[in-house]
Order: C-alpha cells, then sequence, then structure tokens
C-alpha cells in the first residue's frame, strides 16, 4: 500500500536524523534550495542532506513567505523565499529540489537550469515526453545536471535484484507483472486528481511502469496489447487505475509480456480492511523460475527478493540493504564502504546525485534518455486508453 510505504519512510528519515548526529559540513559543500513545502520534503531530500557532509539546507521557497519561513525554522534552513523564483535569483544555491505538483515540473526545472542550478525533480519528470526531451535538452546546452528522482533504483537491493536477472542463471525472462496500489485511496482532493495538474495513476505510481523497465534494461514497449482505466468520477480524463498489457523487448531479444497495474483507490477487502499488504512491487517469471521483488519502491524499510525455482518448488530469499554489486566497493561521503545500511531510497539517490554534480563518477545513474523514454510509454499508454496526453501549462521555455 503506497500511502502507508510513504507514511513509514517519513517516520524512518525522522527517526534516523534523530539518532545519528549530522556530520560536519565540508567547506565546498553544495548549497540547497527547496523548490515548495510539499509534505514529501523531509523524507525525500532534507533528512538525507542533513546526513551528507556535502549538503548545506541553504533555503526554502514558497508562494507565501510566511509558509517558507516555517518551515526553514522548523527544518533549520538559512534562507526563506516567497516565490520560487526568489530562490532561483539567489547566487549562493548551487544545486535544487523540485517538488512542486507534476504540471510544474518542466516550468521550474527550466528556470532553474536557466538560472545556472543544477537540478533534482521529483517524478514523474513532466507533464509528457515532449517537456521531458526539452528539458533534458536544456540540461546539455547549459552544461548543468537535471536528474529525475527515480530514487528506488539508487537501493542496492534494487541492484541486487537485476544482477540475479542480468546473471541468466534462472534462463532467459518470459513475463513481467508489476503492481502499485493505494488502499485506502489516495484522497479526493489532492493534486493527484487534478488533470490540468498532470494527475492520473500511471504518473504518480510510474513506480510500476519503471519497475518493469528496468528489469528488462528496455527503452519502449513494442506493443501495447490493451490498457483498461478505471476513470475517475469527478473527472473521466484522470485514470483512477489502469491495467496495461504490453510487450516489452526483453535483454535477450525475446518478446517479453508485461502487465502493469496501478489505482489510486484500490477497495478494501469486504470494503473495510485496507490492503496494507499490497506494497509496490514486481514479479518476474523466467525459464527456470519466478524471481519477485516485495517492496521495490522503498526497500529501505523492509523488503525481500524471493526466488521460487520452477523444477524443485524450492524458495531462496535475498535482501541487500548496503554494498551489493554497484555500491560494495565505493567509498561513501561518510568515510563507509558500501554505505550505510540505513540509509534511505532518498539517501542513496543524494549520494549519486551529489557525485555527479562534483564531478565524480556515480555508482549509478538516471539518464535523461532513461527519463524521456518513461514519458514516451506513459503517453502511449494513455493514447492507447483513448485518454488525452497530460497536457503541458503552455510556458515558452525553449
Amino acid at each position: 500500500m503506497a500511502l502507508v510505504d510513504q507514511a513509514a519512510t517519513f517516520l524512518y528519515q525522522y527517526v534516523y536524523s534523530w539518532l545519528h548526529t549530522t556530520p560536519s559540513k565540508n567547506l565546498d559543500a553544495l548549497k540547497l534550495g527547496v523548490i515548495s513545502t510539499a509534505q514529501i520534503n523531509p523524507a525525500a531530500i532534507i533528512h538525507p542532506a542533513e546526513s551528507h557532509p556535502s549538503v548545506i539546507l541553504h533555503g526554502i521557497a514558497s508562494r507565501d513567505l510566511s509558509t517558507a519561513q516555517k518551515h526553514q525554522r522548523k527544518y533549520r534552513f538559512a534562507k526563506a523565499y516567497g516565490s520560487y523564483q526568489d530562490l532561483l535569483d539567489d547566487p549562493d544555491v548551487d544545486i535544487v529540489y523540485i517538488s512542486t505538483p507534476n504540471a510544474l515540473h518542466y516550468e521550474w526545472a527550466a528556470k532553474a537550469l536557466k538560472a545556472g542550478k543544477h537540478v533534482l525533480c521529483e517524478k514523474p519528470f513532466t507533464s509528457n515526453a515532449d517537456e521531458a526531451k526539452r528539458l533534458v535538452e536544456l540540461g546539455r546546452e547549459k552544461g548543468l545536471i537535471v536528474e529525475e528522482a527515480f530514487h528506488w533504483q539508487f537501493h542496492p537491493a534494487a541492484h541486487a535484484w537485476r544482477q540475479i536477472l542480468d546473471s541468466r542463471e534462472y534462463g532467459k525472462i518470459i513475463s513481467t507483472r508489476a503492481a502499485m496500489t493505494a488502499s485506502p485511496g489516495v484522497p479526493r482532493g489532492d493534486i493527484r486528481w487534478k488533470f490540468d495538474l498532470a494527475g492520473g495513476s500511471a504518473m504518480d505510481m510510474t513506480y510500476a511502469l519503471s519497475f518493469t523497465r528496468f528489469a528488462l534494461h528496455a527503452r519502449l514497449p513494442q506493443e501495447i496489447i490493451s490498457v483498461s482505466v478505471r476513470p475517475s468520477k469527478d473527472d473521466p480524463r484522470v485514470d483512477e487505475a489502469m491495467y496495461a498489457h504490453m510487450d516489452f523487448q526483453g535483454p535477450d531479444g525475446n518478446p517479453v509480456h508485461s502487465r502493469v497495474y496501478t489505482d489510486m483507490a484500490r477497495e478494501k477487502v469486504a470494503g473495510v480492511i485496507p490492503r496494507v499488504w499490497e506494497l509496490p512491487s514486481i514479479e518476474v517469471e523466467t525459464e527456470k523460475a519466478i524471481i519477485y521483488f516485495y517492496n521495490a519502491m522503498m526497500p529501505h524499510l523492509y523488503h525481500y527478493i524471493s526466488v521460487m525455482d520452477k523444477t524443485t518448488g524450492k524458495v531462496s530469499y535475498k535482501k541487500q540493504y548496503s554494498g551489493g554489486p554497484l555500491w560494495g566497493n565505493v567509498v561513501t561521503s561518510t568515510g563507509e564502504k558500501g554505505g550505510n545500511p540505513h540509509w534511505s531510497t532518498y539517501r542513496w539517490q543524494l549520494e549519486a546525485f551529489v557525485d555527479v554534480v562534483t564531478g565524480k563518477t556515480p555508482a549509478y545513474w538516471v539518464s535523461g534518455e532513461e527519463s524521456i523514454w518513461q514519458m514516451q510509454s506513459i503517453d502511449s499508454l494513455y493514447k492507447a486508453a483513448n485518454l488525452p496526453v497530460r497536457p503541458s501549462l503552455g510556458t515558452k521555455l525553449g
């Protein structure tokens, strides 16, 4: 259940920041500016930045100065701004984190790049693929980093899972089945229900598609076989739930049938019991085994990777909270080889982001092309469902 997963991470990050001493900051630490005072900020960027010696909480912006000042005091930022543009006009800001509603991602990420700031932008990257292409091109033109915050992909568990798939020990991949649901559902007044703000289950729960493409090293679906949508009662253009069947080309060149299910209002059992066990996960069937990654979205809280051998029926389990195939030999910013097993997915992500901004080679990275392919895939699902692609707000930012 995605909402419970997110709430647990907020608590997890708070406890971690309380139990661990804030490290001394490096003299050349990057000054972070946060655009918006969204609920996700403490878990996604504030507490991770507190534990990174090369990041300083410099400023936070809101469209209302008093709101920004409240968050400034609560989280000990150096500055507060009464507009997003005021933050971007501050020459001391080096890096910007953007957690505005989806439809504003492109506008403020583009403005940040034009202001000379590196950008970490919440997912989904933009409202549509056209915006994604323009944003990536602008980052390259300016010689700046613009990264989509697919935090789960930076965690050691994601790499351990994909290593199992890539080993071919269990043969070729035949099919995948990924799901992300909310039970109880996303509150009806939430911005995720707003079409003009690029809402919808395929947008907000883009993780399920991300799990699938990550497992297969895939770009775009070869064929979308069918897309079924349960529309919002308030706006039929918004997908309350989506069930998509599509074929991707697998890593070995064979077609892989993939099912992706997203649901922002998953029904309770008997109308009473929330499905708290339904954490965002993916099952991959290969020729010889069924490989399941439970809680792929936030594996720092709890996860397991199970492998069921089709021949023997035996099931083996694996967990990976630090180290692993990509981080194992990396000495991280806090001096720990292989990283800290208590880090959240967001903290692993910030580790890589700072490495890239400071000219180092990251253990893992989400390329601009990956973000474009993700948005192209989402657009294609909406078209196949006879729903409109999420619109741009009409900004003229290049």
